[in-house]
């Protein structure tokens, strides 16, 4: 079941308060300072922390005057009986004005308002006859409720801190998986660069091998041109220069090798720089022909629409040409009637003109009045 105080069933004391910002212009300060307050989580917190404010401006008996006031929008959080819509709440707030002479300051920050407020034991405050006489009962009476109080403004404390350890926790997990991820990352790193390294290193040792086995050869070379120097000794000069010329050869192609090779990393970085701008521009033209592919989607979609409008449109027209066409049947018809009729009037016509004519050469001695008959019937 769902637990009912005295507010609605879904509400808080946080909800009427909020109110107060429409229903009072200078409530918006306080507003604003509770929901910037770092720490509170709760609307119960978030209602001490306004309290407090209100308590500190001497205007809390103002702001529930004015929400006093709107019973209609009140009714949206308290019951009908809440003493809040009842007569009293406007006696109540009528005594909250004494609160007016004390100068209050409160502290805000950093108070755990979202946590059970300790319940204040005034039992040791109260007297009764029977116990004026028992001192000793009293004395270990109120021992007991200090320790009772001890322990639960030790056990408040602790709550306190066993709250900031767990946010203290998670923040430090948190911290903690980012720098895992880009532990990780920084080793990917490093394992490609030490690949890179090696590569270089290997090439570094072919080039060094190849330097040495020509320097080899060159070696073997001048031995051999010194045995044949010692057999004979003609052209020594001529030999000397020559293999000393290609000894600075030798050396200015070590040094060439060793430059291109550094030429060739700069290269290297500079095509993965340019790899990389490429894979960028590929991307870009994939998205914007992703676009064109949609664009011609809905142009396909738009073409069926409009030839199928175009198939209705002329299978009405062909419905209307054979309505015209049956139409013109009926009047060709029709005309036809007409004609007949009037072809079968024309006839009757003569026949009575004959019919008359015959009857008036016959009738010669009938009376006049039979005369007129007659021609009546003619014409």
């Amino acid at each position: 079941m769902v637990r009912k105080s005295f507010l609605s069933y879904n509400k808080t004391i946080w909800g009427p308060l909020e109110l107060v910002e429409k229903l009072y212009p200078e409530a918006e300060e306080i507003g604003a300072s509770v929901r910037d307050l770092p720490g509170l989580k709760t609307p119960l917190g978030r209602a001490r922390a306004w309290l407090r404010l209100a308590l500190m401006q001497k205007k809390m008996a103002d702001y529930l005057r004015c929400l006093i006031i709107q019973r209609d929008l009140l009714s949206e959080f308290y019951e009908y009986h809440a003493l809040m819509m009842e007569e009293e709440g406007a006696v109540i707030v009528g005594l909250l004005v004494g609160l007016n002479v004390i100068d209050a300051n409160l502290c805000v920050k950093g108070e755990d308002l979202d946590s059970q407020v300790g319940v204040i034991d005034f039992s040791m405050y109260l007297k009764n006859e029977e116990d004026i006489g028992n001192k000793e009962r009293n004395v270990q009476i109120a021992a007991i409720l200090d320790q009772k109080n001890y322990v639960e403004e030790l056990n408040r404390q602790l709550n306190s801190t066993v709250s900031s350890l767990h946010s203290r926790v998670g923040s430090l997990e948190k911290s903690n998986t980012k720098l895992i991820e880009e532990l990780a990352i920084a080793k990917n790193n490093i394992i490609k660069l030490q690949e890179e390294n090696h590569q270089l290193r290997s090439e570094n040792k072919m080039i060094l091998m190849k330097t040495q086995q020509h320097l080899e050869v060159t070696k073997v070379d001048v031995e051999t041109e010194l045995q044949t120097y010692k057999h004979s000794r003609q052209g020594l000069d001529e030999m000397y220069n020559d293999a000393r010329r290609q000894l600075r050869d030798e050396s200015q192609l070590r040094q060439d090798v060793e430059n291109e090779l550094s030429v060739q990393v700069s290269m290297k970085h500079e095509i993965e720089l340019a790899m990389k701008l490429l894979e960028k521009d590929i991307h870009e033209k994939q998205d914007t022909l992703i676009g064109l592919r949609q664009q011609l989607e809905e142009v396909k979609a738009i073409n069926i629409e409009m030839y199928q409008k175009l198939q209705g449109c002329e299978d009405g027209l062909k419905e209307k040409n054979e309505i015209i066409a049956r139409l013109e049947e009926k009047t060709n018809k029709i005309t036809i009637a007409m004609r007949q009729l009037e072809q079968s009037d024309n006839d009757l016509l003569t026949q009575t003109r004959t019919i008359a004519m015959s009857l008036v050469k016959c009738a010669s001695s009938d009376t006049q009045d039979q005369y007129k008959l007659v021609k009546d019937i003619s014409f």
